[in-house]
């Protein structure tokens, strides 16, 4: 009942688990993390690119990463399915190549290659859902942590840390940056910025406007439904029209018989099925 209207957090999570469980059961976990001069550079294997957001490779990362997504489901309710899914798809393909690009190119260079290491798990996409959290959820609550013992005057407050209750979401994904940092890190950071990309519109607009299919999140296609409405929306223009007509005409010429238009007739067959 906890998944109820969010079918596609539920086969986030779902799969994260999956597929973290069948690459150890697999001993295939060697196939997911990059490292950029053995794999990208001195074996050419740019299908990692691909495939190291597909699972985590220890069960601390596989726990903290199902529990944020799992807690970040929000997004999905109040954007709906069908977006949520389109921008899982566009925000993991982007984050699943920025940070190889800049690792390869930037940042193994300017660190005489002692930066090199990518670690598997989709935290780049977990950051990006997480910028939409953070700019669409208002917090209910507040609360402070005190940091001294001692009994406030009157005057003075208590000095602590204040914290909402959203702090928990962003204490567990900040969790993930640092497990295995600076890679996770990095990570992190072109998650968090792609998911701030998208909310400016800075992303191409083609990208940020293309759905899934509707099948794809179990949803009707909404063409029939358009149409249908279309069609109830002249009905009910056409019924209250004639009906003002009709009433004139009644008043004017004295007929005491209301008569029905066959616009007004099939209003009245379809009404009952909207």
């Amino acid at each position: 009942m906890s998944f109820a209207s969010t079918p596609v957090t539920r086969v986030l999570v779902m799969g994260l688990i999956g597929a973290s469980i069948g690459a150890t059961l697999f001993d295939i976990k060697h196939y997911f993390y990059i490292s950029v001069g053995t794999h990208i550079l001195q074996y050419r294997q740019t299908w990692r690119a691909l495939t190291w957001q597909l699972c985590y490779t220890n069960s601390s990362e596989v726990l903290f990463g199902a529990m944020a997504l799992y807690n970040l489901r929000v997004v999905e309710m109040q954007w709906g399915s069908r977006k949520y899914a389109s921008f899982v798809l566009v925000s993991g393909l982007l984050t699943s190549i920025i940070p190889p690009i800049i690792l390869t190119g930037i940042l193994r260079p300017l660190s005489w290659g002692i930066f090199d290491f990518l670690p598997a798990g989709p935290t780049p996409l977990i950051f990006a859902i997480l910028a939409q959290y953070y700019a669409m959820v208002p917090h209910i609550y507040q609360y402070k942590i005190a940091l001294s013992t001692g009994a406030p005057t009157n005057n003075d407050e208590v000095s602590g840390v204040t914290f909402s209750d959203k702090s928990i979401k962003y204490f567990m994904a900040f969790q993930l940056a640092l497990f295995q940092w600076p890679g996770s890190l990095l990570g992190a950071g072109v998650g968090w910025l792609v998911g701030q990309a998208w909310r400016s519109e800075l992303i191409p607009g083609a990208l940020t406007r293309w759905r899934v299919p509707a099948w794809v999140v179990g949803m009707r296609d909404q063409k029939g439904s358009d149409r249908f409405e279309g069609m109830r929306r002249r009905l009910e223009s056409e019924g209250a029209a004639t009906g003002a007509t009709s009433g004139a005409q009644h008043q004017a010429g004295g007929d005491g018989n209301r008569r029905r238009t066959m616009g007004q007739q099939l209003f009245d067959e379809v009404r009952g099925a909207f």
